[in-house]
């Protein structure tokens, strides 16, 4: 007889065909199906529903917004608790938080040294204008000359280039390489806040649960050096209303910027500064590697597929 009962059909799919798998493929597979036999069985959940429901990934999986589910779900955060965690066990909590990558890195922006302009593409200055600026640093307070600051944040509209066909590829992403005494410096705008695509899956998921999908204003880096551990982090705009309830959970104490307004223009005329503007002082403070993966320049995807 081929009538089986649904525990005889769990095991029958959890085993199935394993001598020559990946032993920790197999056992994450066998957890996630496991759990979910069990949801379909708990919650009573109705073929429509589940069709509805692979449907929905489908779309999700065609529209490249996996990465704003996987963060605005927790998991991007719970990732990073969980490493720090293991910081705290093995007693490296030093140096500057790490927080969340968020989906929309692009490797390869322009390089420069010392200094930048990320707002060089246009046209008319498009929010207050500040200039962020700081030391790179290792645990020992000592400069790190020559580490790269890679940073991008989102237009006035909320736009990130490369996934926004009205900006140029590069628009608001920079490197930076330090100089002998680790500093950096860059202009731009202060970025505003923004929220999910409208009428995409990530907004059906998040309507239908009842949350909004508005993130604070914020910075991101990705900041590497040879023999310190790379640092994936972002900073945050002070002031916005949604700095304490982030659709992604991603603010941290210690990453919160500091607005020194009304700066004179004096010294900052290389970055075509001619009057009273924000700065914005911040350190990365960065831990050693303990191997060469630590130490990769990659962002998370390239890591973790390369």
């Amino acid at each position: 007889m081929n009538e089986m009962s649904k525990t005889q059909l769990l095991e029958k799919v959890m085993h199935s065909n394993r001598p020559d798998g990946n032993p920790r493929v197999q056992k994450i597979t066998a957890r996630i199906v496991g759990d979910l036999f069990r949801a379909i069985d708990d919650l009573d959940i109705q073929p429509d529903e589940f069709w509805a429901g692979v449907d929905w990934l489908s779309r999700l999986a065609s529209s490249g917004q996996a990465g704003l589910i996987t963060a605005g779900l927790g998991f991007d955060r719970l990732l990073d608790i969980r490493l720090d965690e293991a910081d705290e066990r093995a007693g490296r909590n030093a140096g500057t938080p790490r927080a969340i990558e968020g989906p929309l890195y692009i490797a390869g922006a322009p390089l420069s040294k010392y200094e930048t302009r990320l707002d060089e593409e246009g046209g008319a200055q498009r929010g207050e204008t500040m200039v962020m600026e700081g030391r790179v640093l290792d645990i020992h307070g000592k400069p790190v000359a020559g580490a790269i600051v890679d940073v991008w944040h989102a237009n006035e509209l909320g736009r990130y280039s490369h996934f926004d066909p009205d900006q140029a590829e590069y628009a608001l992403r920079r490197r930076i390489e330090t100089d002998a005494e680790g500093r950096y410096r860059f202009r731009s705008f202060l970025p505003p806040g923004y929220a999910i695509p409208p009428n995409s899956p990530t907004s059906e998921l998040f309507s239908a649960i009842g949350r909004h999908g508005n993130r604070p204003a914020h910075i991101h880096f990705l900041v590497v050096a040879p023999g310190l551990r790379t640092l994936t982090t972002q900073v945050n705009v002070p002031g916005d209303s949604f700095i304490d309830d982030d659709f992604a959970f991603a603010t941290r104490d210690g990453l919160i910027l500091q607005l020194e307004k009304n700066t004179p223009a004096k010294g900052y005329e290389s970055l075509g500064v001619s009057e009273p503007f924000t700065r914005v002082p911040f350190d990365f403070v960065m831990q050693p590697a303990v191997d060469e993966r630590e130490a990769s320049p990659q962002a998370r995807v390239a890591r973790a597929v390369g």
